[in-house]
């Protein structure tokens, strides 16, 4: 039996825990819990490959399919409707006018005329200063951003475009054009570049406008050094499609106007 005085636990005392011991018990509590949250969100798969990437980005594609079938669909209902309408309506001619006008404005018919469109797309990958004086490309160098893209939207208002659609959609006053990555999504659906950007107008002033814009001349400086791609091109008559999506407003009420 050992003497009360030379034993490191006398009678009444409880156990020291050296700052090691306690330490080296953390580790292997949090190496517990991180082993049994991997289990858990593994559930039996492997959780180091890329497949849930791949179910999400199917997922994506099946919703934006989805998306522009319901967009189809919505407006083959609207073109019903207005017809129903039309053939019902006690309106007087200049109503029938007001109601044409209001409806050209909206981007909810089809608009023909002259046209420009404009090209862009994302450097090679593996793409090189082509310019002296200029650093070697960081990887967003090389991709199409939502402000460029924006920027030329809106150089084409400013030209005066009577119409605008991006890749098969056209724009109205509510369209928000963004990007996640590098993928633009427009009004429920998502695309990949190159992105067609196509304007109704004269294509004189279009072309102007495009020249005259600070953003796209900034640009260029990318598709100049770095091979960004920028295209520019006279369509010649085309034919834009009605805004055949929702018109519902969900973060904005329409103003009443007093009645007089």
């Amino acid at each position: 039996m050992s003497n009360s005085a030379d034993s490191p636990t006398g009678p009444g005392r409880r156990p020291r825990w050296r700052p090691v011991r306690l330490l080296t018990a953390a580790v292997f509590a949090l190496a517990g819990l991180i082993f049994f949250t991997s289990f858990n969100t593994a559930k039996g798969t492997n959780i180091r490959t890329d497949a849930s990437l791949l179910k999400l980005s199917d997922l994506i594609e099946e919703r934006s399919h989805k998306n522009g079938k319901l967009d189809e669909s919505n407006g083959t209902l609207r073109d019903d409707v207005e017809s129903l309408a039309e053939r019902d309506n006690g309106g007087t001619k200049a109503d029938d006018a007001r109601l044409k006008a209001l409806e050209k404005n909206a981007g909810t018919k089809k608009l023909s005329g002259e046209a420009v469109s404009v090209t862009l797309a994302d450097a090679p990958p593996n793409a090189t200063a082509k310019l002296p004086g200029y650093p070697e490309p960081q990887p967003n160098d090389l991709v199409i951003h939502q402000q460029d893209l924006q920027a030329v939207v809106n150089a084409l208002w400013q030209g005066g475009a009577k119409g605008i659609k991006v890749m098969d959609q056209r724009l109205i006053s509510t369209s928000a054009v963004r990007c996640v990555g590098n993928t633009l999504i427009l009004q429920g659906r998502v695309y990949s570049p190159p992105y067609k950007v196509t304007a109704v107008g004269d294509p004189e002033k279009l072309k102007t406008a495009l020249a005259a814009s600070p953003e796209i001349q900034n640009y260029m400086l990318y598709v100049n050094a770095y091979g960004l791609g920028w295209k520019v091109d006279d369509d010649g008559a085309m034919t834009l499609p009605g805004y055949s999506g929702t018109v519902d407003l969900h973060y904005a009420k329409p103003v009443e106007q007093p009645v007089e």
